[in-house]
Formats: structure tokens, C-alpha cells, sequence
């Protein structure tokens, strides 16, 4: 059975549109699967609701989302917290803003292992230290005790990261981890992501619009589209031959780095006219019961 697995999932605005429209997917244990389209296509929304950080002006309106075979939609929320921040992580896309910048960085990642999970001080200092090395940060006591502004943006989303896979999570959702970071971290942050996933064998959830992360770093993938999978495949096969126009003429749009020369290449009008009459087919669908 899949680590995670989302059913029917719908969520809009409080007397407003909807933002994700029934969306199904699975995420094996130790899995990794991509989440792209293009921005507002509802990927960083999923992560959310999975998460339980969904905005207060957003709600959930049907499905479920089964977290080792527990709906969390169905706890308490006290318990539902409680199973989340057992079993779950973020490594958020803003590495500046994701920090406190008035706290240092050891409580940062030590706080939650001492106040959620019930670790001892000594034990959470002694894992953050250990961390810190995994991510290949030199002078790792230094760094515990600097505060995010004395760092720079690498070192900051590998501190995000150690602290992610600080409890030893089952899964963990990462929303555009490199965004933020120029083209040479951003490589180096991938491969640390990939290595630090293998290792411990966390099923990852990974929002991006990047489509050669994804070719990198993901097994299966699912392509959205104004809140609504309009593929869900393998990796190999989304790229040998996908079977939506949509996904075909994003994967058309990806730069071709091995000619400069090469213009960008928009997705069609004519795919974007086809792909919103089916979400406004499938909006009428559920309107009508």
C-alpha cells in the first residue's frame, strides 16, 4: 500500500472558485513524485493540505488523505497535528524567509524534536550536529550557533534540509527547494536532496516547474493544470511519449540547453482552449451532482 494516498481531494476558497478540482494521487514509501505545471496549477496546495497548513481563507471540501492508511481529514485536529508532525517534513522554497532570523540556528532545528516529538535537549543538539554534516556544512558547531543572516543562501537550504530529515520522517513534501538559489547551488542542492532521500529512504513529494529536476530526481510525476491532474505517469514514460497535449507541449517548452540557439517554444493556444473547456466540463460535472 502507498505511504500517502490523496483521493478525490477538492479545495477552494471560502465562498470562492476552487483551487484544487478531485485530485487523486499516490506516494509510495521511499517513492519520489513530482508535482509540475505551470504557477497557480494548485501543486504547492497539495503539499499543504497534506501538511495541514492549508490558509485559514482556504477549505477542504471532499476526499481524503490517507497518511499510512489514517485519513487525516477524519482526526481530531490535535491528533491530526500530532500524526503530521510524526511522520512528516517541509523543506520550503525560501530559505531566507523560511528562517527566524532572530533565533540561532540550532534551536531552529532542535525546538520541534524537544517540544513535538519529546527528544532530550542533548540528544536533538547531538542529531543537529550530526545533520549539519550529512549536508556537508563545514564547521557544523559554528553554524548551530550563527544566526541565519551570518549565512548564505546555500548554506541556509541545506540547514532547511537537515532540518527536514531531523525526526527521520516517512515523507516529505519540498515546494521548489532551489528556486531561490542561482544555477550552481541549485545543482548542488539536488544532488544533496537525492543523496540525503536514497539514504534514508523518505518517500518525497517535490513541487516544481522545472521539468529536468523532475527527469533527475523522480520516479513518477503528476501534471496539473488549474487544480486538476491531467496526467499522472512514470517518469520514463512522460518523457518517451506523454499522453496529454498539455503535458506534451510543456515538455516542448522546456529550454533545449544543448542548443542556445533554439527558441522558446509557448504551449499553444490551442492546447490552453482544449485543456480549460475540460476543467469547465469537469466543474459542470460536479455542479450537477
Amino acid at each position: 500500500m502507498s505511504f500517502l494516498q490523496v483521493r478525490n481531494l477538492s479545495v477552494r476558497l471560502k465562498k470562492g472558485p476552487p483551487l484544487l478540482r478531485r485530485v487523486s494521487l499516490d506516494v509510495a514509501a521511499g517513492e519520489v513524485r513530482g508535482l509540475v505545471g505551470e504557477s497557480g496549477a494548485g501543486k504547492s496546495m497539495i503539499g499543504k493540505a497534506v501538511l495541514g497548513i492549508l490558509p485559514p481563507s482556504i477549505e477542504v471540501t471532499e476526499g481524503e488523505i490517507l497518511l499510512d492508511g489514517v485519513d487525516l481529514l477524519r482526526l481530531p485536529l490535535a491528533q491530526r497535528r500530532r500524526r503530521i508532525g510524526a511522520l512528516c517534513a517541509l523543506i520550503p522554497q525560501d530559505p531566507l524567509t523560511a528562517l527566524n532570523p532572530s533565533h540561532r540556528i540550532g534551536p531552529q532545528i532542535t525546538d520541534r524534536l524537544v517540544d513535538i516529538l519529546g527528544w532530550t535537549r542533548a540528544d536533538a543538539d547531538r542529531r543537529a550536529g550530526e545533520l549539519l554534516a550529512e549536508v556537508q556544512i563545514p564547521d557544523p558547531d559554528r553554524v548551530l550557533r550563527s544566526y541565519p543572516h551570518e549565512l548564505s543562501g546555500g548554506m541556509r537550504q541545506r540547514i532547511l534540509i537537515a532540518s527536514a530529515f531531523a525526526a527521520e520522517p516517512k515523507l516529505i513534501v519540498a515546494d521548489e527547494p532551489t528556486t531561490a538559489l542561482d544555477v550552481t547551488v541549485q545543482k548542488q542542492i539536488l544532488k544533496l536532496i537525492a543523496g540525503m532521500q536514497a539514504r534514508h529512504g523518505t518517500a518525497l513529494l517535490f513541487v516544481t516547474h522545472d521539468l529536468g529536476v523532475v527527469s533527475k530526481v523522480c520516479q513518477r510525476l503528476s501534471v496539473l493544470y488549474a487544480g486538476m491532474v491531467v496526467e499522472d505517469t512514470s517518469v520514463a514514460d512522460f518523457f518517451a511519449a506523454p499522453r496529454h497535449a498539455y503535458s506534451a507541449a510543456l515538455l516542448a517548452a522546456t529550454p533545449k540547453y544543448t542548443d542556445p540557439s533554439a527558441g522558446l517554444i509557448p504551449v499553444p493556444e490551442a492546447v490552453i482552449s482544449a485543456v480549460q473547456a475540460e476543467v469547465a466540463a469537469f466543474d459542470r460535472s460536479v455542479a450537477h451532482g
